[in-house]
C-alpha cells in the first residue's frame, strides 16, 4: 500500500500506547487505527493488528466504544470485502461487554460489515457468529445477537433459516427481560427479511408471545412491532392478527404501553384500512384521549389532527370533537399545550361551518389559557384557520385576543405575536392593519425586553416590504424618527437598528433625505454605545446611497468619530472608513 503523508508512528509505539495507563493516549491510538493499518499494509493488518485488537481487553468503555466505531469502517484496510470476516472476532468480543453503548456500536458495525460481505462468507463466518452470540451464557451476548438476525437471515440456506427462526423464537422467551426487550425491538427488522409464508406462522406466534409478556417494557416494544408488522402483512391478516392486539394494548394496565399505542395508532390505521379504523380503532382512540394518565392524553392529543384526516368529517365531529372540548380544559397544561399545537389543523378537515360552530370557541379558550405555551401554539398556526373561515370572521373573533396577547406579561408570547404580524398583515390587508395593529408595532419598539425591541425593528422592515415604501413613508418612518429623541439610550439604539433595516427597503432617495440626517445627528450623542452604532449603521448605508453622499456626508462624520475618546467608537468608525476605501478601490 502507498505510504500516506500524515506522520506514521512505528507500530510498536502505537501498540505501547494502546497499553498505556493514560486513557487519553489509548483513545488517541484507537482513533489512529486507520493510519496504523495503512502503514502496516493489508496483510500485516490482518495478521498482526486485528488479532492484537481481539486480545486487547481494555476495561475502559470509552476506548472500547471508539474501537467498535473504527472497526465498522475497516474493510478497505484489511484487503477489501473478501477479507471482511477477519473483523468479526474483535467485534464479537465487544458485543458481550457490559456497557450498552459499546454493544450497540459493535452491533451497528457488524451490520455495516455484514451488509457488504459476500454471501458465501456470511454463511461461513457471520451466521455462526450470530448463533454463538445467541447461545452466549451471559445475557449481553444474547441481547446483541437480536440485532444481527436481519443481516444473517436473507443469505442463509433453508436449513439455517429454519434454525435462525427457532433461535429468535427462543430469544423472545429468554429468562432475562433485557433479551426479550431486544428481541421485541428488532422484530420488525427481522420480519422484513422473512418469507411471507413463515411470516404468518412463525413470526406471528413470536409476536403473540411478546404481546403477552409480563414485563411492560417488553410489551411497549411489541407495540412498535405492531406498526412494522402491519406494513408487512396483507390488510386482512393485519385485521385478524394485529388489530385485536392493539385494541387490548389500548386498555393495558401499564400507562407506558397505552402511551406507545397513542403514539403509534395513526400508523396502524394506515395498515388496517378505513373500515376497521372506524369500527375498532376510533373507540380505542377515544379511550386514550380520555385516559386517566396525563402522559397518555398528551400523546393522544398530539395526534388528533392526523387521526381526523383519516376519518370523514361526520365521524370526527361525532366522536373526536367532544374529546377535544374536554381536553381544551384539561387539568394538565401539557395536555392543553399538545392539543393547541395541532388543533388548528382540524379546521381544514372539518370544514367552514363546523370550524365556526365548534372549533372557534375552543381556539378562543386556548388563546386565553393562563399557560404561555398554550397561547403560543395557537398563535403560530392561525393561518390554517384563516384559509377555512376567511379573514372577516377571524378578525372579529380572534383579533381582540391577539391584541391582548401583544401586551402579554410573558415576553416570549409577545415575541411570537410580533413574528406573526407580517403574516397577519398580508392576510388582513393594509386598511385593516392600520386601524388595529399599527399602533402596536410602534409600541413594541419601546418594550423593556431587548429581544422584543429587536424583533419589532425586524417587523417594521418586513411590513415595509409587504406594503411598499410609500405606505412605510406615511405610516412608519415619521413615528420611528420621532423616537430618536427618547431620553433612554437603549431605545435610541433600537431606532438606529430600525433605520439600518429600513434603508435597503426604502431606497436611496428616502434614505438620503429622511434617514441619513437622523443618523448623522445621532453621532453627536453623549453615549459611546450610540456613537459606535452610528458608525455601524453608516457602514451599512454605504452601498445604498450615492458615492457623492458618501464623500460629502458619511465620510466626514466617520472621520470625526474616528477621533472619539472612546476606543470602541474609534474602532467601528475606522472599520467603516476602511469599507468606504474598499468600495472606492473596487469602483
Amino acid at each position: 500500500m502507498s505510504m500516506v503523508d500524515e506522520p506514521l508512528y512505528p507500530i510498536a509505539v502505537l501498540i505501547d500506547e494502546l497499553k498505556n495507563d493514560d486513557i487519553q493516549l489509548r483513545l488517541n491510538s484507537i482513533r489512529r487505527l486507520s493510519t496504523i493499518a495503512r502503514a502496516l499494509g493489508e496483510e500485516r493488518t490482518r495478521k498482526e493488528l486485528i488479532p492484537f485488537l481481539s486480545e486487547n481487553n481494555d476495561d475502559d468503555d470509552e476506548v472500547l466504544l471508539a474501537m467498535a466505531e473504527e472497526l465498522g469502517v475497516f474493510i478497505p484496510y484489511v484487503g477489501g470485502v473478501e477479507h471482511a470476516h477477519v473483523l468479526l472476532p474483535p467485534l464479537e468480543t465487544l458485543c458481550t461487554v457490559e456497557e450498552t453503548c459499546v454493544r450497540d456500536k459493535a452491533v451497528e458495525s457488524l451490520c455495516r460489515i455484514g451488509s457488504q460481505m459476500r454471501e458465501g462468507d456470511l454463511v461461513d463466518w457471520f451466521i455462526p457468529l450470530v448463533k454463538r452470540l445467541a447461545a452466549g451464557e451471559w445475557f449481553t451476548a444474547r441481547v446483541s445477537a437480536c440485532g444481527l438476525f436481519h443481516i444473517a437471515y436473507p443469505s442463509a440456506p433453508d436449513m439455517s433459516k429454519t434454525e435462525l427462526r427457532s433461535i429468535y423464537s427462543q430469544l423472545c422467551q429468554d429468562d432475562m427481560p433485557m433479551v426479550r426487550r431486544s428481541a421485541a425491538s428488532n422484530l420488525g427488522k427481522f420480519a422484513a427479511t422473512v418469507e411471507p409464508a413463515h411470516l404468518k406462522i412463525d413470526i406471528m406466534s413470536i409476536f403473540e408471545d411478546l404481546t403477552q409478556d409480563d414485563q411492560d417494557s417488553v410489551r411497549l416494544l411489541a407495540v412498535e412491532g405492531c406498526a412494522a408488522l402491519g406494513k408487512l402483512l396483507e390488510p386482512q391478516d393485519c385485521v385478524a392478527h394485529i388489530l385485536p392486539v392493539i385494541v387490548n394494548f389500548s386498555q393495558d394496565k401499564s400507562w407506558r404501553v397505552r402511551y406507545m399505542v397513542a403514539n403509534q395508532l395513526y400508523e396502524l390505521c394506515e395498515a388496517v384500512g378505513p373500515e376497521p379504523t372506524r369500527t375498532d380503532l376510533v373507540p380505542a382512540y377515544v379511550r386514550l384521549l380520555r385516559d386517566n394518565e396525563a402522559e397518555v392524553r398528551i400523546a393522544a392529543a398530539g395526534k388528533v389532527t392526523k387521526f381526523c384526516r383519516i376519518l370523514n368529517p361526520e365521524l370526527a365531529i361525532q366522536h373526536i370533537l367532544p374529546c377535544v372540548k374536554e381536553l381544551s380544559s384539561d387539568s394538565s397544561q401539557h395536555v392543553r399545550s399538545a392539543l393547541a399545537s395541532v388543533i388548528m389543523g382540524m379546521a381544514p378537515v372539518l370544514g367552514k361551518d363546523a370550524t365556526i360552530e365548534q372549533l372557534l370557541p375552543i381556539f378562543l379558550s386556548l388563546l386565553k389559557d393562563e399557560f404561555p405555551d398554550v397561547r403560543l401554539n395557537i398563535i403560530s398556526k392561525l393561518d390554517q384557520v384563516n384559509q377555512v373561515i376567511g379573514i372577516d370572521l377571524l378578525s372579529q373573533s380572534l383579533l381582540p385576543a391577539i391584541v391582548e396577547l401583544a401586551e402579554d406579561r410573558h415576553w416570549r408570547v409577545r415575541l411570537a405575536i410580533i413574528e406573526y404580524i407580517p403574516l397577519l398583515a398580508s392576510q388582513l390587508g393594509v386598511g385593516f392593519f392600520d386601524d388595529k395593529l399599527g399602533a402596536l408595532c410602534m409600541q413594541w419598539l419601546q418594550d423593556k425586553v431587548y429581544s422584543i425591541r429587536d424583533a419589532a425593528a425586524n417587523n417594521l422592515k418586513r411590513l415595509a416590504e409587504e406594503f411598499g415604501p410609500e405606505w412605510a413613508m406615511q405610516h412608519i418612518i415619521p413615528q420611528v424618527l420621532e423616537m430618536i429623541n427618547n431620553p433612554h439610550y437603549l431605545y435610541r439604539m433600537t431606532i438606529l437598528r430600525a433605520v439600518s433595516l429600513l434603508a435597503p427597503v426604502m431606497g436611496s432617495e428616502i434614505t438620503c433625505s429622511k434617514l441619513l440626517p437622523v443618523v448623522i445627528n445621532a453621532s453627536k450623542d453623549r453615549v459611546p454605545n450610540i456613537k459606535f452604532n452610528v458608525a455601524k449603521v453608516l457602514q451599512s448605508l454605504i452601498p445604498i446611497v450615492d458615492q457623492s453622499v458618501v464623500e460629502k456626508t458619511i465620510r466626514p462624520c466617520l472621520v470625526e468619530l474616528s477621533e472619539d475618546p472612546d476606543v470602541d467608537v474609534r474602532f467601528f468608525a475606522n472599520q467603516a472608513l476602511q469599507a468606504i476605501d474598499n468600495v472606492m478601490m473596487s469602483s
